[in-house]
């Protein structure tokens, strides 16, 4: 036996070829598991391995509230998870972990149980955090937003709200981060503070709209009428308080993103054209003829290039509300649109095949 729980020290002792080493909970990120050998990574990128069966430290793990076992082979500390995704989790190391399918669902149940339990500063009430849970199984944007505030556990609340509905979420603790965010990669949405530390942020969205066409609201704690107006003044299309519910708070957020989407009515990548208000399509002048459902599928995906898109994020964005029928019509209909575009343009694959992950759309190199 290679591996002994000391409670005392809240850890692993291991016994390897390397000698005895401690391995803490706390820095435990997470726990893999390949034939024989159990991988323990640490959160300071150190990597424990020894010999042994899961049997040997799954079920001592699992008593704890933090551990919770993702796929056959991971167990993951949900301190270090950062996002959840359809088939894997990003940590806050940024390691990509898969996930089972069969056991996301209760992941997310886990994760937002564990995350009420644990925030004691947030001010999220049960309601809220309950219907965070049920908007986890919805797939409403995959919208990029970049949410500034300096409150750690106000970033933490709201980015699970908007990461439950699909979203992917950049964060900044102050208006210097915001604006180097902003200027390196495109958003369709920004949620920024009143008050910062660096500077305010009336200030900092009139900066923002110089580098950015992105819609920004703002998100504060500061209920006054004359700041709201002095908000509107800065710029921002909305602005809303934290006492808002998180089930207003998305309603708000996600109107405001689809105004401001619907006044873009022609995307272009190189001789593609994509116009909305027609939905029609055209390569290098000469309109390409799809159906309905491809257009969508083509228009969805290019919003966000080089973004992967599994077929069950395809499918929910195409067919909400529709049970998840294993992944045959996205196939069926993403082979079709393929051999469209490949037969108008020879020369580039505009939508390209990640083996084991899905599909993604790549513009055209200028």
């Amino acid at each position: 036996m290679q591996i002994e729980i000391c409670d005392a020290d809240q850890g692993f002792v291991l016994k390897n070829r390397e000698g005895v080493v401690r391995v803490s909970f706390a820095m435990l990120e997470y726990v893999e598991v390949i034939n024989k050998t159990v991988s323990f990574h640490l959160a300071d990128g150190v990597i424990r391995e020894v010999t042994a069966a899961l049997t040997d430290f799954e079920e001592k793990l699992l008593e704890r509230p933090e551990f919770f076992k993702i796929h056959r082979s991971y167990l993951v500390n949900l301190n270090y998870v950062e996002a959840i995704d359809t088939n894997c989790i990003v940590t806050k190391n940024k390691h990509n972990i898969p996930v089972s399918r069969l056991r996301r669902s209760q992941l997310q149940d886990a994760y937002m149980r564990f995350l009420h339990q644990t925030r004691t500063d947030a001010s999220a009430s049960d309601t809220q955090m309950t219907a965070a849970v049920e908007k986890l199984k919805r797939f409403d944007g995959l919208w990029r937003i970049l949410l500034v505030d300096d409150e750690p556990a106000q970033r933490t609340f709201w980015a699970d709200v908007l990461r439950a509905h699909g979203c992917i979420v950049r964060l900044a603790g102050n208006g210097e981060d915001a604006l180097k965010l902003a200027a390196d990669e495109s958003c369709d949405c920004i949620l920024l503070d009143v008050m910062l530390p660096d500077e305010e942020g009336f200030l900092v969205c009139e900066k923002l709209h110089k580098i950015t066409s992105a819609p920004i609201i703002f998100l504060s704690c500061v209920t006054e009428a004359d700041k709201q107006v002095e908000g509107f003044a800065a710029g921002g299309i909305d602005y809303i308080t934290k006492d808002t519910s998180a089930d207003l708070f998305w309603t708000k957020v996600e109107t405001r993103i689809r105004l401001a989407m619907s006044e873009r009515t022609a995307f272009s990548y190189g001789p593609l054209c994509l116009d909305l208000a027609q939905r029609r399509v055209s390569i290098d002048g000469k309109e390409l003829l799809l159906t309905p459902v491809e257009f969508d599928i083509l228009w969805r995906l290019s919003e966000h290039p080089e973004h992967i898109f599994t077929l069950e994020e395809i499918f929910h964005i195409i067919w909400s509300g529709q049970p998840w029928d294993g992944g045959q019509m996205v196939q069926m209909h993403m082979s079709r649109l393929r051999r469209k575009l490949e037969k108008a343009w020879e020369e580039h694959r505009f939508i390209e095949t990640v083996w084991g992950q899905g599909y993604r759309f790549v513009p055209v190199n200028d």
